[in-house]
């Protein structure tokens, strides 16, 4: 017998469709594969008649986990993020900003912002198809008594009135643009991406936080023991057109054009590729500092659309390209959990260090 920490998000590509490649490697090589019971549980147990043959399906379970964290199948689950929304001013700003494009003329996030609007609109649709077959009329029927009578009426000789639809919430902004409110960034978790991570179980969780402890000293020494602060101004395409939007953001540039925020953020990446904690593909790329506002990859999907990938930028554009978003001090870097949050509404922090934050005085 043999227990295989493996992580949970990685059991679903060692079962297999259907339990095809469990059942597979079970049979070519005579072992039992039992699966954690609590999705918390990171390990799989083996049995088998040998210990070869324990160790030839633990070698092709290691294979199988290789090839899944290099695909895009598996998503990335950590990240390191240089954490904005710690700025109130910054986090109504975004709110503001959204407020405007999604039509909240009241300054308020919409109440049913998160919504499920199916039903609604299948109701809507139903109501629709019931008064083409009726008059559009309105009849107010009183009577004397509370007698169950038959009444009569002609409604050729009432008047019809039409009535002016109510007006939209929606903003002209937002208005068939494939704009709506999952694809812009939570104000809560704003942020800027250092490196993104797969961590697939808790001993590689525990070593990425562990890494980011042990530079702390070396950051600080990039940062040249100064405080380090950015300045967001206007907003930028990623990927697509204006037209077609994928990712919108806000420009980063350092205050003072020394680099140094880039050199500790270096720092930050070398460290984790010789831990072996950064895939190959991420490795080499280059760093480039940015502040995503929407992101059409968000999107919440009810059905398939032909533009769900992207989305029409060039109101936005006109209306905030130049918007000036502010200065603001970068306090820390985490070692951050995706899809999972602290009571602050930010990113779940598995660890953390600090930023300098006052000027050393010799």
């Amino acid at each position: 017998m043999f227990d295989m920490q493996v992580g949970a998000s990685l059991i679903r590509f060692i079962k297999g469709k259907g339990g095809s490649t469990q059942r597979k490697i079970e049979e070519e090589m005579g072992v039992k594969i039992i699966f954690p019971s609590s999705k918390k549980d990171d390990s799989i147990t083996i049995e088998g008649l040998s210990i070869e043959s324990v160790n030839s399906a633990s070698e092709k379970i290691q294979t199988i986990i290789d090839e899944a964290v290099k695909s895009p199948n598996l998503d990335y689950s950590h990240f390191i993020s240089l954490p904005l929304a710690i700025h109130p001013e910054l986090v109504n700003k975004l709110l503001n900003f959204q407020n405007s494009i999604l039509g909240n003329s009241d300054g308020c996030p919409d109440e049913n912002w998160d919504s499920d609007s199916n039903e609604d609109a299948t109701d809507n649709e139903v109501g629709h198809r019931q008064l083409d077959k009726q008059p559009d009329v309105a009849v107010e029927l009183k009577t004397d008594d509370d007698d169950n009578e038959h009444v009569k009426v002609n409604r050729s000789k009432i008047p019809l009135v039409n009535y002016a639809p109510k007006a939209s919430k929606s903003s002209p902004l937002s208005a068939d643009l494939g704009i709506d409110k999952s694809i812009f960034s939570k104000p809560k978790t704003f942020h800027l991406t250092v490196l993104m991570l797969k961590l697939w179980n808790k001993d590689r969780v525990s070593a990425a936080a562990e890494v980011l402890q042990s530079i702390s000293s070396k950051v600080m020494d990039a940062l040249d023991n100064r405080p380090v602060s950015i300045r967001l101004k206007g907003l930028d395409c990623m990927k697509g057109s204006l037209a077609k939007a994928r990712v919108l953001y806000a420009p980063v540039e350092e205050i003072g054009s020394e680099d140094r925020l880039l050199c500790a953020c270096q720092v930050i990446t070398d460290a984790y590729v010789e831990a072996g904690l950064v895939l190959e593909k991420d490795a080499n790329q280059k760093l480039k500092l940015h502040a995503t506002v929407m992101n059409a990859r968000h999107r919440k999907r009810v059905k398939w659309t032909r533009n769900a990938d992207s989305f029409d930028a060039r109101g936005i554009f006109k209306q905030f390209g130049s918007e000036e978003w502010g200065e603001y001090l970068i306090r820390e870097a985490h070692l951050s959990q995706r899809y999972t949050f602290d009571e602050n509404g930010y990113y779940h922090c598995c660890a953390s260090i600090p930023f300098p934050e006052n000027m050393l005085v010799d």
